[in-house]
């Protein structure tokens, strides 16, 4: 008798054969599940409807590309063993873990100057010792530490399975056409040399697709200029609260996210104390958009009116620009603001807000994208490309940012 077989019906990559053993125990665990309640875009469903999609189901995407990846290299005579398979394949499904609500948009204002990685790695940790040093392997794939390389450029590198998934997933559920990437080609040209992840020269025409339509889908969607309104809109809900909570000021919180307001909580704490970890997967979009609701009705009047702006899309006008604005403009749209509003001037910061943003498309810098040659020379992308100038790419793109109320 045939063991039964688990599979999900993905609307990106169609049927995906979920993997048995450890694999499928991990997708199971409750820590894991809790991707299914974090928004993969954040806030752009206010501005895409059908971005609903969630961490979840990339990380599910993404697992599926890496089995694909490994089933392609094999092929080519590379040696992967199928310990070192599981390893990739985990360390592919754990590689966002991290996140907390709204993925992105509030990477640092729960847990101060901490990344998404540096808390994957702690899951890493807990899991690891929940299933008896089997993790290992998979920690030292995510970390870069394993001795074959490519294994960890699959997960993480610049063109690796994670930006594979979200470039093409995020296309689909937005409608943006611009982001739509031959992903199953760019696979089929992967190869290995020297323990380096390459890509084969034909594929390069993809790889361009690849990269352009990133760019694009950062301007478009990422960085959308109603997104950036929504999403530092909710930045300063959250800093409202804390404010608010120093202040001994009560204010509504479900008890894992008042846990981090209360104890300004860093990355050391993660290693410390397993309580953080715990109350950290108790968290999710519900958390903090329960709490919103409520907020609508709090007393002060700031809490209250952002809150309301965010519930009912009243956002913040956006001004974005290439150069940066005049003093002059700047403190004329202040004045403005607090006029309106009866601001004092420390209660200006949540009216007012005056940011840049930027990316860069490659990345000089980190692990390249390497092309083989037919006759067999490694060459940089940025060398082998004779349709677009990656330097250029590589260049950061900055733009200057007004918001405030209209």
């Amino acid at each position: 008798m045939l063991p039964p077989q688990k599979i999900i019906n993905d609307p990106v990559h169609g049927f995906i054969n979920l993997p048995a053993g450890l694999p499928f125990a991990l997708i199971e665990h409750p820590y894991v599940q809790r991707l299914r309640r974090i928004k993969q875009l954040a806030m752009s469903c206010m501005v895409y409807p059908g971005a609903m999609h969630t961490r979840f189901q990339h990380s599910m995407g993404a697992m599926y590309l890496t089995m694909q990846a490994i089933d392609t290299l094999r092929l080519k005579n590379i040696d992967i063993s199928p310990e070192e398979e599981e390893a990739t394949v985990i360390a592919t499904l754990l590689h966002d873990i991290g996140h907390g609500p709204f993925s992105h948009a509030l990477e640092h204002s729960i847990v101060a100057d901490t990344s998404h990685e540096e808390i994957s790695n702690c899951y890493f940790d807990y899991f690891n010792q929940e299933f008896q040093g089997k993790l290992t392997m998979a920690k030292a794939v995510f970390s870069g530490d394993y001795e074959k390389h490519f294994l960890h450029q699959l997960v993480s590198s610049q063109v690796d399975v994670d930006r594979l998934d979200y470039l093409k997933r995020d296309s689909f559920f937005t409608g943006v056409s611009e982001g739509i990437i031959g992903s199953e080609r760019i696979i089929k040209m992967f190869h290995v040399i020297d323990q380096q992840l390459v890509v084969e020269e034909k594929g390069i025409y993809s790889l361009e697709n690849f990269l352009v339509s990133r760019r694009l889908m950062y301007w478009q969607v990422y960085m959308h200029k109603t997104v950036v309104s929504a999403e530092m809109l909710l930045i300063k809900v959250l800093q409202r609260v804390n404010e608010l909570i120093m202040n001994h000021i009560t204010v509504f919180t479900t008890p894992a996210l008042h846990f981090f307001f209360t104890h300004h909580i860093h990355i050391q704490d993660f290693h410390k104390d397993p309580q953080v970890l715990e109350q950290f997967s108790l968290l999710d979009d519900y958390d903090i958009f329960t709490c919103i609701k409520v907020w609508q009705q709090h007393p002060d009047k700031i809490l209250s009116f952002l809150s309301r702006s965010l519930m009912n899309r009243k956002l913040y006008k956006v001004e974005m620009n290439n150069n940066v604005f005049s003093d002059e403009y700047v403190e004329q749209i202040r004045k403005k603001t607090i006029q309106k509003f009866d601001l004092q001037p420390d209660e200006l910061d949540y009216f007012f807000i005056n940011e840049t943003v930027s990316n860069k498309i490659y990345d000089l810098e980190k692990d390249s994208i390497l092309i083989v040659r037919k006759n067999g020379d490694i060459v940089d992308m940025a060398d082998a490309t004779d349709q677009m100038n990656l330097r250029e790419l590589a260049e950061p793109v900055t733009k200057f940012v007004l918001a405030y109320p209209q």
